[in-house]
Parts: structure tokens; sequence; C-alpha cells
């Protein structure tokens, strides 16, 4: 006998209240005949799509764990020896905190998300493993995606890309990542070829690349141009992502239209983590050059900053924060950014709340979606391919 589950009196998206009916995992617009029917009253509560986090770092996260006091810190070889230095002190083993964070980040309505963890000689490959633990425990709750991420780069640290080799060939990681050949991976001020290790990795193993880049200006902008050369000449269009692109949000006009037609031409996505008006990427723009952009996390409470939560509902509210956003179709757009946006990065389908769309929503008080992304209220239900998997906050 079919089973299916009726949330009764919901209002999709701030529409007239009425029923949303989950058979397998999706949305349908009848009950099946003769179906086992597990009835929900939604009490008129706004049903909104769940989100993606689509850059997240669980494997540094200190979520949970002792107040830690950071250190003044300036560039990024003095960061990643803060998460060294933090790493070492934290008591938790990685995989208990990163299920911990990821735990609370599904009950917030993170139905996806594509987590980093970094590959080191200071760790070996403890961060991929941990985080792959805490993601099979999550299956069916948050789907993830990992990346083998060397934040200490491969040229300009002995190992790296040995221990990048054993990550691609391990079976645990979806992407192999990169970090500023420019500007930070370089050896006594010299760029080796990290993209030649990276791109090499990822053809050989059929995995994805998500490079972080952080450089500005030409800076950025040049390995940019390398990166999309490099994506067609191996045939890897839609297989590469850029994180931050902090050059690309510096862009205006047509400097940033011929950016968006290169990017959207090698199939490159990028990522923005809402960090400030300068930095976060003209999402609207690019997307409609047709350049896949998504939302993240980044770091949550680790070693560059105490702040972070893993609630892509508020950084919705922080990508709306940035740009100023006053009028609905700006904060609903915020909002698209991390469900729609998030999804369509991960290959996933949109959960759009339409008939044949997976049952992934939950449940909020509110009138409307531009006000929920404002008010940001509790999940009191989050629901996963129609099972409820949280209340009020918490995984059930």
């Amino acid at each position: 006998m079919p089973t299916a589950t009726l949330f009764h009196n919901v209002r999709p998206l701030g529409a007239p209240p009425q029923d949303l009916i989950a058979v397998n995992g999706l949305l349908t617009t009848e009950l099946p005949e003769g179906a086992e029917v597990d009835r929900i009253d939604g009490r008129g509560r706004l049903a909104l799509p769940t989100l993606v986090d689509a850059h997240i770092h669980p494997d540094k996260t200190s979520w949970g764990e002792p107040w830690h006091t950071r250190r003044p810190a300036h560039g990024i070889a003095e960061y990643v020896a803060g998460d060294v230095e933090l790493a070492r002190a934290l008591p938790t083993p990685v995989a208990e905190r990163a299920l911990r964070l990821m735990s609370h980040a599904a009950a917030q309505g993170t139905r996806a998300m594509r987590a980093h963890a970094d590959v080191a000689p200071a760790y070996g490959l403890s961060g991929i493993e941990g985080v792959a633990d805490a993601a099979r425990k999550l299956a069916g709750i948050v789907d993830v995606e990992l990346v083998a991420f060397p934040q200490h780069g491969v040229v300009r640290t002995p190992g790296v890309a040995e221990l990048l080799a054993e990550a691609a060939a391990s079976g645990l990681v979806s992407h192999i990542g990169g970090i500023d050949p420019a500007g930070f991976d370089t050896e006594g001020g010299l760029a080796g070829d990290q993209l030649g290790t990276v791109f090499g990795l990822a053809e050989k193993h059929g995995l994805g690349l998500d490079i972080h880049l952080h450089d500005r200006g030409e800076q950025g902008l040049a390995p940019l141009r390398d990166i999309a050369a490099r994506t067609r000449a191996l045939g890897l269009q839609g297989r590469v992502s850029v994180a931050h692109a902090f050059a690309v949000a510096g862009l205006s006009g047509a400097e940033l239209d011929e950016t968006a037609d290169l990017l959207a031409e090698a199939g490159i996505a990028l990522t923005t983590v809402a960090l400030s008006v300068t930095t976060i990427l003209p999402f609207r723009r690019l997307a409609e050059r047709g350049v896949k952009v998504g939302l993240g996390s980044d770091g949550v409470r680790d070693s560059w900053s105490p702040f972070g939560n893993a609630d892509m509902l508020h950084r919705a509210w922080l990508a709306a924060w940035a740009l100023d956003a006053r009028l609905d179709e700006e904060l609903e757009g915020c909002f698209r950014l991390a469900a729609d946006g998030g999804a369509e990065l991960l290959g996933l389908p949109k959960a759009d709340l339409r008939p044949g769309s997976p049952a992934d929503f939950m449940l909020v008080e509110g009138e409307c979606l531009p006000q929920a992304v404002v008010d940001l209220p509790r999940r009191d239900l989050v629901v996963r391919a129609g099972r409820v998997v949280a209340r009020d906050g918490r995984l059930v």
C-alpha cells in the first residue's frame, strides 16, 4: 500500500492556505488511491523551500566548543597558522564537531551543502574522513558534496599535492580544491603550477573542481581566465566552481559582462558568502549572463572569525543587508540565491513547492517570503523528501 504525507493548511510562499501532498519524496496534486496517509496540521504557517549551503568548512569549526580567543592575523598564511593552532587546542574530534554543525544546519533548513575540508601535512586526511563520517550519519537529511581543499597551498607547502592525490583516489570526495595561485600559493614569490596539479587530479579521477580566489584586480582575474581556458580544454564545463571571486565583485559595466560571458561559456559557477558590499558577487547580473551563483556560510566560528551560524536563511539576510535591499523583489532575490542558486550549482532540482518538485520545505510563522528574510523566524518544521526531520530548530 502506498504511503503519503498530507501537510494541511499551509501557505506555500505566502499563497492562500492549501494542502501539500508528499508521495515518494515528491510533491503531488492528489493522494494515491488507497494510500495510507499521515496528516500534519500546518496551522496556517508559511511554507518556504529549504536551502543549499554552497560553501562551508565544517572541519574548522569550534561550534559548540569552549570559547576560543583569536589573535590578530594578517594574510592567509597567518590565518592558516591559526587554523592549526585551533585544531590542536580543540578537545573534540573533527567527525563529532562536523556532525554537530551539520546537524544544526539541517535543523535550520539546509537540505544540501558543499563542504570543504583541509588537506595538509598538519592534518593528513583527518578532515576529509571526519566530514565524510558526519555526512554518512546525516544521509537522507542533508546531501553533502565534499571538497579536498588545499588551504595551506599546493606549491608552497610540501606534501599537499601527494595528499590531494590520496584524497582524490579515496572515493570520499566529489571535488578537488585550489587557492589563489597568484597571490598566495607561490614558492619564494614564484608561481608554480597549482592549477595543473588540481586540474590533472580532477580529470584523472572524474572529480569536480572548486577553487578559492580571494585575490583582487588582475591578480585574481588572470587565474580566472586560466581556469576558464583549462576548463574548456579538458571538457570540464559544468564541473568547475570558483569561490569568493573577489576580483569579479570589483567589476562593473562592460568589464563585468565580458567576464560573465567568459565564465558562462566555460560553464564555470561561482559562490559568494555575503561578507560585505565590496565582496558580494553581483549575482543577479551574473545570472542574467548565464552564470550559476550559489550562496554559502564559509567558516563558522573558526580561527578566522568568531561569527557564522550555518543558518542559510540568516545568510540570505546578510546578503540583503550587504546590498541594502529594500524592495520585496530584492529580498526575494537573496532568498532565491540561497535556494535555487545553490541547488542549480550542486545539480539538484529546485525545491520550489510545485507538483513534481522535491518535498523539501520548512514551515515558519510569517506573512510572506520577504518578511521571513527580514524577521528570521524559527524553523518550526523542516521537511526533507516528505519526512519531518526537524522541529523547533532541532533534528528529530
